[in-house]
C-alpha cells in the first residue's frame, strides 16, 4: 500500500491513528471517508459507494422499541399460550429475555466501538474466526429472507379475518405486500427509517393500549364485570405438553423457549442499523440500554396479563377454522369480555406488523449480505450502492426470495408461517451464539492491544461472562429444541415427526456446512487477539463531528428523552 505522505487519499489501518481519514472525510464527505477507512483507498470508495448515515435518532429509537414487535407477540404467542399454560409461558418470555438482554449488552459494546452496516459477521470474522463471520453472515441472511416471507404469510392468513370467504386470491395480497416492502427499501434509507417509525409507533400505542385493556378485564372492569384474578393459573398454571407430571410440566415450559425466541427475533437490528445512523456513539447505547424495558413491558408483562385474561384451554387459541386475529389471544380476551370492535382494530394492528416487520427483514438480509461482501465473503458487485446509499443488488436479491412466500397458496398459510417460524428460530439462535464468540474475541482484543475498557462510550457489565453465559443458553435451546418427535417413537416416526424433526435441526446442518465450507477452502485460523482488526473504520467515525441538540423548553427536552 503505498505510503500516505505520497497519497494523501491511501488508508492505512493498524492503530487507533487517523492516517489522513479526517482530510477525506473533510474534503469528500463522511461517506467516502468512511468507505476509503475500510476498504483502504479512496478509488475503491468512490467505485462501489457506500451506504449513508441516514436514520436520524427517533428512528433509531422506536427500531429499538418496536421495530420487531410483530406476529410473535401478537399472535405465536398463543400456541405457546395452549400448550404450556400461562406461567410457563411468563416464565419462558422471562428467562428467553434475560438471556437476549445480555447478548445485546454484548452487542452494544461493539456496535457502539465500531457501527458498521450489516455488523454482526464483521465483527465475528474481525474479532474471533474468518469462518465464523462467513457462517453467521450468510446463516442471517438465509434467517432474514426466510422471516420475510414468515411475515407475508402471517398477513395473508390475517386478512382472512375480513375475507372470510376469500373472494380475492390471497397472491393479489401477497404480491402487493412485497411491492410496498421492495418500494420502502430501494430509494434510502431515510424511507425505511420513516416508515419504521411510523410503524413503530402505531405498534406501541397498540400494545400499551392492549396492555391497559388487559388490566381492566382482569380486575373486571370490562362489560362483562367478571373479575378474574388468577382463576386461569389455579386451573392449570404450567400445563403437561409431552409426558406426564414434571416432565410433562418441563417440556411445556422448554416448548416456550423456542417460541420466546422467535418473537424476540429481530432485536439486534438496532446494532445493524448503527451503521447508517447518525451519531451512532450517542444514539446506539440510549436504544441498546431501552432494550431491557422493551423486554420487561411488552413481552414479559404482555405474557403476564395475557396469562390471566384468558384461560389456555379456550378452543379459540387452537380452532382450525380461525384465522388472523381470530386466533390471537388479545383478540379472545378482548371478545370474552364484552368488547366488540376491537378484534377489527387489532386486525389492521397485527397486519401493520406484519408489514413492519417483513420491512424490517428485508433492510437487515441486505445489510447481513452488504456486510458479507465487505469481509470478502461474497461478490464485490454486491458492494454497489446507489447515489442515495442504498446497496440496491443485496436489497434485490433478498427481495427475490420473498417470493417463496405464494407456496402459502398451495397449503394452509397458518401451517407454511409455523414452517417458517420453527426454521427462523434456530439460525436466530446461532446469530446471538455468534454474538456471544464475537463480543469474548473483542474482549480479549481490546484487552491483549492495551484498550480499557473504562474509556468505551458503551461498556456491558460482567463480562466476559455475560457473553459465556448467554452464549451457553443459546446453545442448549439449539440442541433440544428439537425433543418433539424422539419422545413419539410409538408405532415409529410418520410424516409430522419428520417434518418436526428436519425444520428444527436442518439450520444447525446448514450453519457448520457454511462454517467447514469457508474453513476447508481458506485455511484461516482462529483470530489472535492482539492482532484482531478493531481499529478500520474506526478513524472516519472519529472524525465526524454532530452537533449537539440543546431542547429549549419541556416538550423538547421530553421529546429529546423519547426519541
Amino acid at each position: 500500500m503505498a505510503d500516505i505522505e505520497k497519497d494523501p487519499y491511501t488508508v492505512q489501518h493498524g492503530s487507533d491513528s487517523d492516517h489522513g481519514v479526517k482530510e477525506i472525510v473533510a474534503q469528500r464527505g463522511a461517506a467516502v471517508g468512511e468507505a476509503a477507512d475500510i476498504y483502504g483507498d479512496i478509488a475503491t470508495a468512490e467505485q462501489y459507494g457506500y451506504v449513508e448515515r441516514g436514520l436520524k435518532s427517533r428512528h433509531i429509537q422506536f427500531i429499538a422499541l418496536g421495530g420487531t414487535i410483530g406476529t410473535g407477540l401478537f399472535l405465536g404467542i398463543g400456541t405457546a399460550f395452549a400448550h404450556a399454560g400461562p406461567v410457563s409461558v411468563l416464565l419462558g418470555y422471562s428467562i428467553t429475555g434475560a438471556a437476549v438482554y445480555g447478548m445485546m449488552q454484548s452487542l452494544g459494546e461493539m456496535s457502539t466501538w465500531l457501527p458498521l452496516p450489516g455488523a454482526i459477521p464483521q465483527y465475528c470474522a474481525r474479532y474471533a474466526d474468518p469462518a465464523l463471520g462467513f457462517a453467521v453472515g450468510w446463516n442471517n441472511w438465509y434467517q432474514c429472507a426466510i422471516t420475510l416471507c414468515a411475515e407475508i404469510s402471517a398477513a395473508a392468513v390475517v386478512i382472512s379475518f375480513w375475507d372470510t370467504d376469500q373472494s380475492i386470491n390471497q397472491g393479489v395480497w401477497i404480491a402487493i405486500i412485497i411491492v410496498i416492502i421492495v418500494c420502502l427499501n430501494i430509494f434510502a434509507v431515510s424511507i425505511y427509517g420513516e416508515a419504521e417509525f411510523c410503524f413503530a409507533s402505531i405498534k406501541i400505542i397498540t400494545i400499551l393500549g392492549l396492555l391497559l385493556a388487559g388490566v381492566v378485564i382482569w380486575l373486571g372492569g370490562a362489560p362483562d364485570k367478571d373479575r378474574r384474578g388468577f382463576r386461569y393459573w389455579k386451573e392449570g398454571a404450567m400445563k403437561e405438553y409431552i409426558g406426564t407430571g414434571n416432565t410433562g410440566r418441563f417440556s411445556g415450559l422448554w416448548s416456550t423457549l423456542v417460541n420466546a425466541a422467535f418473537s424476540y427475533g429481530g432485536v439486534e437490528m438496532v446494532a445493524v442499523a448503527a451503521g447508517e445512523a447518525t451519531n451512532p456513539r450517542k444514539n446506539i447505547p440510549k436504544a441498546i440500554r431501552r432494550v431491557f424495558w422493551r423486554i420487561l413491558f411488552f413481552y414479559v408483562l404482555g405474557s403476564f396479563v395475557i396469562g390471566v385474561c384468558i384461560s389456555s384451554s379456550d378452543p379459540q387459541l387452537t380452532a382450525d377454522n380461525l384465522s388472523g386475529a381470530q386466533k390471537s389471544p388479545w383478540v379472545i380476551a378482548c371478545k370474552n369480555a364484552g368488547i366488540p370492535v376491537l378484534p377489527h382494530i387489532v386486525n389492521a394492528v397485527i397486519l401493520t406488523s406484519a408489514t413492519s416487520s417483513g420491512n424490517a427483514f428485508l433492510y437487515t438480509g441486505s445489510r447481513y449480505l452488504f456486510g458479507v461482501a465487505q469481509n470478502g465473503q461474497a461478490p464485490k458487485f454486491l458492494l454497489k450502492c446507489s447515489k442515495n446509499g442504498v446497496p440496491y443488488w443485496c436489497v434485490g436479491i433478498t427481495a427475490v426470495f420473498s417470493l417463496l412466500t405464494f407456496m402459502s397458496l398451495g397449503t394452509s398459510a397458518n401451517e407454511v408461517f409455523l414452517w417458517f417460524q420453527n426454521l427462523v428460530t434456530i439460525a436466530q439462535c446461532f446469530t446471538w451464539c455468534s454474538i456471544c464468540l464475537g463480543y469474548i474475541g473483542f474482549h480479549k482484543a481490546l484487552k491483549a492491544q492495551g484498550v480499557d475498557r473504562n474509556t468505551l462510550v458503551f461498556r456491558s457489565p460482567f463480562q466476559p461472562y455475560t457473553a459465556w453465559v448467554t452464549f451457553f443458553f443459546f446453545v442448549l435451546v439449539i440442541l433440544f429444541n428439537g425433543f418433539k418427535p424422539f419422545t413419539e417413537t410409538k408405532g415409529g416416526w410418520g410424516p409430522d415427526q419428520l417434518t418436526d424433526f428436519f425444520t428444527a435441526y436442518v439450520t444447525v446442518l446448514i450453519f457448520f456446512l457454511l462454517y467447514i465450507f469457508w474453513k476447508v477452502l481458506k485455511r484461516q485460523p482462529l483470530v489472535k487477539p492482539a492482532s484482531a482488526d478493531i481499529w478500520s473504520g474506526k478513524a472516519a467515525l472519529d472524525a465526524e463531528v454532530w452537533p449537539e441538540q440543546i431542547p429549549r423548553n419541556f416538550i423538547e427536552k421530553f421529546w429529546f428523552w423519547l426519541c
